[in-house]
């Protein structure tokens, strides 16, 4: 009889959790992976289909969240992808070993734990406190058996990077790392400078859960040449674009399907392509098909008859900002009569930062934007942060800033 094991995934227990994942996964059970905190609906019994496999919540970006299911035998083909790109940049799988600071209810967290079993390679997850103290981090690496003598395998999302950037005691650590792949919102030009200035290996990235993580990959000698994007599709990975510029993606390893709280949906059109909610651009150099992601469809506005990518707005901020006391920036868009939509800027200073003066700053770097482009107002908020994958809950903020507004036109 086919088993749900809900499995609520805390950090600070997540050996203990991936022992007890592995355990229903050999009893042939599907395991939905739930949060630390915070209520989720479980996926019906009746409605799994044969087992083993994983239920892992996906599509939190624009507020929408889905459940996908993949079979364990989808999480072998993808870690198989993943070490034959390895294998092509000339690592020996068997001499390397992987650092996880990504939690295991997010794909991009269960991935590296899988591809370790996979590969039967050493595995060490990071608390998520330890990245905010560099110089722990560095002394819990220069414990484990084997740092400094084989490569060392770590996937971050951009935040993290940069927070690791500022310290030394953190860019020992990311100098330390054969390959960082990095994925879950785009990087920023800043930090791709930043980080090609101390020489580190980074690897652009491209997945989602619903493709079972990674399908494209930059290779590190590729990145600090200074080639941008997400790099190249791996070899069991399929890329096209949809009339309207959507990436959409075909390979073995897609969902099962998706549950969004009543029946399953198949998450493939009839040709066996997922759709996903990213605008790409795909360029072939060198008979290399290339991808890089311009941001998400739902989330272009339309202003002024512009349309225009706040993602891509934001990067550019965080450029011109350097220096100044920001610790995060989210553009989202509000309805205006003659312009169709208009930015709102959120803001969160760091600590101690006096926020106006921020904002005042912040507006002259934008003065002499385009007028789509630049914000119509700038709002302060203390608590804004993305969530652990990287990825911003944009729907939630959304909601945060019409609450917001709301409460300002009240009397």
């Amino acid at each position: 009889m086919r088993e749900l094991v809900a499995l609520r995934c805390n950090p600070a227990q997540a050996e203990q959790r991936a022992l007890q994942l592995a355990q229903a996964l050999e009893q042939g059970d599907w395991v939905q992976l739930l949060p630390p905190v915070g209520t989720s609906g479980l996926i019906p019994r009746a409605l799994l289909p044969d087992g083993p496999g994983v239920v892992v919540a996906s599509g939190g970006t624009s507020g929408g969240q889905q459940h996908c299911l993949q079979p364990c035998s989808h999480l072998d083909l993808s870690a198989s992808a993943t070490g034959q790109w390895l294998q092509q940049q000339g690592y020996d799988l068997q001499q390397c070993m992987l650092l996880n600071p990504l939690p295991l209810h997010h794909v991009s967290g269960l991935m590296p734990w899988w591809r370790s079993r996979c590969w039967r390679i050493g595995h060490a997850w990071l608390q998520p406190g330890l990245l905010r103290d560099p110089d722990a981090l560095e002394q819990l690496c220069g414990s484990l058996p084997g740092w400094g003598e084989q490569p060392v395998l770590m996937s971050l999302v951009p935040t993290q990077l940069q927070r690791l950037l500022t310290h030394n005691a953190g860019v020992r650590v990311l100098k330390a790392c054969a390959v960082i792949w990095v994925g879950g919102a785009v990087l920023s030009p800043g930090l791709m400078k930043a980080a090609r200035a101390e020489g580190l290996r980074l690897a652009p990235c491209y997945g989602a859960t619903e493709t079972a993580a990674m399908v494209t990959a930059l290779a590190p000698e590729d990145f600090l040449a200074g080639a941008t994007g997400c790099g190249s599709p791996l070899e069991d990975v399929e890329l096209q674009l949809t009339q309207a510029g959507a990436l959409q993606v075909r390979t073995a390893r897609l969902a099962l399907a998706r549950w969004l709280g009543e029946g399953l949906e198949d998450v493939r059109d009839q040709q066996g392509w997922w759709t996903s909610g990213d605008a790409g651009c795909l360029i072939t150099e060198s008979n290399r098909v290339c991808l890089s992601i311009a941001g998400r469809l739902d989330g272009a506005i339309h202003s002024g008859g512009e349309t225009v990518f706040p993602e891509q707005l934001e990067a550019r901020l965080q450029v011109a900002a350097v220096g100044l006391p920001v610790e995060a920036v989210l553009l989202l868009a509000v309805e205006d009569r003659e312009w169709g939509q208009r930015l709102v800027a959120l803001v969160r200073p760091a600590a101690g930062a006096n926020g106006e003066d921020l904002i005042k700053q912040l507006r002259h770097l934008c003065a002499d934007w385009p007028p789509a482009d630049r914000p119509m107002h700038w709002r302060l908020c203390p608590m804004l942060a993305p969530m652990a994958n990287g990825k911003w809950q944009r729907g939630y903020w959304q909601q945060w800033l019409r609450l917001l507004e709301a409460e300002s036109t009240e009397f």
